[in-house]
């Protein structure tokens, strides 16, 4: 899962791109980076880190142009290091660099094709590098001195013929705009937004609303899927479909867990889909133990806190806020590492003993999905002095690896692949687990949209929407994710250094 900021103003942009980059900061911790495009000339910083360790002023001063385009980065598959920080670049047709969001489930096949028959080389491992590529081919086959908008929907059309998976990206061309496009099922997420100034409009593309809100930007519309906006260089926004054949089926954990509750997504408020999914949750508590002897409700920041408020209301229970959180410690989904999990975990919340003394507690998340972190938490509740830890996770047991773009580890280090609930419980802890249920969810998220044709729920139910995942391509994502690869990865990446290029300081 990656953060995109497309922008074209009126005045240098860098600083707008920065700020939306904070904004989006939630959705990758591992690299960051800033493009801009003045007088036929790119000026980039990118390194890892977080978006106010990467940036500093010098850098910021020299990223000049009224075009731009940003990136904040966390790592699908594979290593991550200083060479896969994004946007990446190409010079050939007219100079392209692209930032993408998602994952591509044919990479492997498009990284042979590029190579023997559009005759491009490749640098690294990355499918955004790929997609680049393809849209840089597609795009220079056209055989255009000046593109016009036209060709720029030409490209992402090939483009959608081409690639398969959850992808949305934004590119900018030398001297000629920003082009931003979504995958044709709008697995993953990008709007467009406009703010007038004095000078004219200027028009911005984001991952999530809120980094239009923040900057003054109002939101026009989400892009459909398949569908493309090139934004020109005088400031003039086209929009165009580019699939044959879209259907929206978004991914429905980024209403879970990605997304900053204030955004909305394909109509969608992410606030009110949470209070849903507590209001579920809480009509299958009665469901199932009527006569519960729950004290309290206690969210695990942040991301569950709307859904345990919305709990705890429909039950009559108490809410407090148990754990107190260090707001400098990375989210640990995102972090590498069983071990760096746990210690993460113990750094970065501390549970207030007055809300756990003799209570029966109801700890609520998100979801669980190692189950390192909800384990740890029901200990410390314990530590604290809690009578009984039950436990609710917002979303259903996840079950299997997602292949869109967010980085679920292979589904033998699932905590409920090939187990019940009960061993789940078991596994964590806790005294009582309780599970959102699959329907639940989706009618939780279907409310604000019913136009959706669905969600893409694979790592609930193990259901590809692309329709082009097999066992085979699950045992090669399981061979690049599991803990263990990733930590030969990353020591690989240390022993071969920083590659030549990539921090240089927007030059």
């Amino acid at each position: 899962m990656c953060g995109l900021v497309g922008l074209v103003g009126r005045g240098d942009v860098a600083a707008d791109i920065y700020d939306a980059l904070t904004v989006l900061q939630h959705r990758g911790q591992d690299a960051a980076g800033i493009m801009t495009c003045l007088d036929g000339r790119f000026h980039q910083r990118k390194s890892e880190g977080l978006v106010r360790d990467v940036f500093r002023q010098q850098h910021m001063q020299r990223l000049k142009g009224p075009i731009g385009i940003g990136h904040v980065r966390y790592p699908t598959a594979g290593s991550s290091g200083p060479a896969l920080a994004q946007p990446f670049y190409v010079n050939s047709p007219y100079g392209i660099a692209l930032a993408h969001n998602g994952n591509l489930t044919n990479s492997e096949q498009l990284t042979r094709e590029i190579f023997q028959d559009d005759l491009r080389h490749l640098n690294t491992d990355s499918d955004s590098e790929v997609l680049l590529n393809v849209f840089a081919h597609e795009l220079q086959t056209l055989g255009k001195l000046s593109p016009g908008p036209d060709d720029m929907f030409a490209a992402v059309t090939a483009v959608h013929r081409r690639c398969r998976g959850g992808y949305a990206a934004v590119a900018m061309i030398v001297d000629h705009g920003v082009v931003a496009f979504r995958d044709p099922l709008g697995i993953r997420p990008l709007v467009v937004g406009c703010r007038q100034t004095a000078a004219g409009d200027e028009y911005m593309v984001a991952s999530e609303s809120v980094a239009l809100d923040v900057l003054g930007f109002r939101l026009i519309d989400d892009l459909a899927p398949g569908e493309a906006v090139f934004i020109d260089r005088e400031g003039q926004l086209h929009r165009r479909q580019c699939a044959e054949n879209p259907r929206l089926l978004p991914c429905i954990f980024e209403h879970v867990y990605f997304a900053r509750p204030d955004s909305m997504m394909d109509g969608i408020s992410v606030y009110k889909t949470r209070m849903r999914q507590g209001e579920a949750l809480a009509q299958k508590i009665r469901r199932l133990r009527p006569e519960h002897d729950i004290d309290v409700v206690i969210p695990i920041p942040d991301t569950s806190r709307t859904a345990a408020q919305s709990m705890a209301h429909e039950l009559g229970i108490k809410f407090r806020e148990g754990f107190m959180k260090n707001r400098y410690i990375g989210r640990t989904f995102i972090m590498p590492g069983q071990s760096q999990r746990r210690k993460s975990v113990r750094q970065k919340l501390n549970p207030v003993p007055l809300e756990f003394e003799g209570k029966n507690v109801m700890l609520v998340d998100d979801s669980i999905v190692r189950g390192t972190t909800c384990r740890e938490i029901i200990q410390m509740a314990r530590d604290a002095g809690a009578q009984k830890v039950y436990f609710a996770s917002a979303a259903p047991p996840v079950r299997y690896p997602n292949v869109y773009g967010i980085d679920m580890p292979s589904a033998r280090e699932l905590i409920a692949h090939d187990r019940t609930v009960e061993e789940v419980c078991e596994l964590i802890g806790a005294d009582w687990l309780v599970y959102q249920d699959l329907e639940d969810l989706i009618r939780c998220s279907r409310e604000g949209n019913r136009k959706a044709s669905g969600f893409d729920c694979s790592v609930f139910d193990g259901n590809y929407v692309t329709g082009d995942v097999d066992r085979d391509y699950l045992d090669r994502l399981d061979a690049l994710r599991n803990d263990d690869a990733q930590n030969r990865a990353r020591a690989k990446t240390l022993a071969d250094g920083a590659v030549v290029g990539l921090h240089n300081d927007a030059t």
